[in-house]
Parts: C-alpha cells; sequence; structure tokens
C-alpha cells in the first residue's frame, strides 16, 4: 500500500475561491462562523493540491474545481473527479493553520491527523489513554512528555479516522504503540494502532516545527511519499483527460 501526503498552511490558500467546485461553493457559502470556513477552505485546498499532484505531478497547472471533496454517509471525505468517483483513499486533518492530506490509490482503510505539540493536565491523560499509554507517557523525560502526547493522540485520531468513526468512538478504544528501537525514514518512524476489537493498524509518526503528524493503514506501508506541487494559476480550463495526462 502506498501512501502520499501533503501539508498546506493558511497562507498558502489563495483569496478567491475559483478552485472549488459548484458543490463545494454551495457548502461554504452555508458557513456562518469564519474559524470553520477558514478551516474547511484549508483543508479542501491541501486536499486538491495533494491529488492533483497525486494524478499527474508534472503536468501543467490543474483547474482544481474538477477535483471536489465531500463528506460521505459516515462524514469520512470522498473523491470525485469530472463528477465521478475517483479510485483513491484519503485522508484529511487540520490544527492551527495547518493541514496535512494523505492520499493512496489502494482504496485501503486510511488514517491522517495533526496536532500541536502542547502541555495537557494529567485529568487528559487519565480521561483519554488507557493504562499502558498512560504508562508511557509517565515514563517519559519532561522534554519528552508533550511530544509523546501529542504522538498518542495523534495516532488515536488517524485510527479512528480509518475506522470511519472520528471520535464518536471511545479514544480508549484504539492503543497507540511507538514502536521501540524505532528507526527515522525521511523524518517518519513507526507506530502501531491497536483496536479493542482486534483490528491493528500500521502507521508513522513525523514531529517537527511544534507540530505532530501520524498516518496510518490496515496493511503495513513504507513511510508517506511527500508529493510535489507546481504553482497554482487560478481560471485555468481543465479537463479529466489533461488530469490523468490521457
Amino acid at each position: 500500500m502506498e501512501v502520499y501526503w501533503l501539508e498546506q498552511t493558511e497562507a498558502d490558500v489563495p483569496p478567491d475561491d475559483d478552485w472549488l467546485s459548484p458543490a463545494e461553493a454551495i457548502v461554504l457559502k452555508s458557513m456562518r462562523f469564519e474559524k470553520r470556513r477558514a478551516d474547511w477552505r484549508l483543508g479542501r485546498w491541501t486536499a486538491k493540491r495533494a491529488l492533483g499532484s497525486f494524478w499527474n505531478s508534472t503536468a501543467s497547472p490543474l483547474a482544481l474545481p474538477e477535483i471536489e471533496i465531500f463528506a460521505g454517509p459516515t462524514g469520512a471525505p470522498e473523491v470525485l473527479l469530472s463528477d465521478t468517483p475517483a479510485a483513491v483513499s484519503i485522508s484529511l486533518s487540520h490544527r492551527g493553520g495547518r493541514a496535512i492530506c494523505a492520499a493512496s490509490p489502494s482504496g485501503g482503510a486510511l488514517g491522517c491527523d495533526i496536532e500541536i505539540i502542547e502541555p495537557h493536565t494529567e485529568a487528559f491523560v487519565a480521561d483519554y489513554f488507557v493504562a499502558e499509554e498512560q504508562e508511557l507517557v509517565a515514563g517519559a523525560s519532561l522534554g519528552e512528555r508533550f511530544p509523546l502526547l501529542a504522538l498518542l493522540w495523534s495516532g488515536k485520531e488517524s485510527a479512528l479516522k480509518a475506522l470511519r468513526t472520528g471520535l464518536r468512538l471511545d479514544t480508549r478504544s484504539v492503543v497507540v504503540t511507538p514502536m521501540e528501537d524505532s528507526y527515522n525514514v525521511n523524518g517518519w518512524s513507526p507506530l502501531t494502532v491497536r483496536c479493542i476489537e482486534g483490528q491493528v493498524f500500521h502507521g508513522w509518526w513525523r514531529g517537527a516545527d511544534n507540530f505532530m503528524r501520524t498516518v496510518v493503514t490496515e496493511t503495513p506501508a513504507p513511510p508517506p511519499v511527500l508529493l510535489g506541487i507546481e504553482p497554482y494559476f487560478p481560471q485555468r480550463s481543465s479537463r479529466y483527460a489533461s488530469i490523468t495526462g490521457d
């Protein structure tokens, strides 16, 4: 299973909305609160840029309105390409003015998350983590504690997204374990997430710039591959053939 990823910030998002599909523009217009609008635009922008690169990284810049991201029946993101369901799995996350998108052509379960590395209380640890995870946190040094908490929380969020439940499911129903003597590949180190019902997700984590990112899949996968993106030119016409390169 191959996984690709891209991260963007609010500064990367253009001020206009020409890159949205007509349906997406309607969804945006229905949002009342500015922060919700900004987070939603950032997530959609990151996903569209990731998918545009994923499908044709060497082509001329794409007209992004033909790539439409919508919430499926479970709330998880799904993709239309020129109004046709696309054979791709994606996951989105945003936090603190940044967004991450993970994408895979396999169609398998996939989840990603980004979190700020920040202080948390003992009550937070007791309420949301199982005993095994609490022991890991208790054994961490002062400098390791908050990055580890961000890793564990982010891994849970990624797994719950892969399960297509999100935080509707108790965070203690999934247990995150960073691999012992973990190695690092292009900034990513391995982890596993065990569900109480028996399913195991395989994943990777990456900490940098005071943010923690995690990606999990239902089958073992190499570290996520960073997508390269070209400059965006708004209002450029595009067809399905131009996206696929056919």
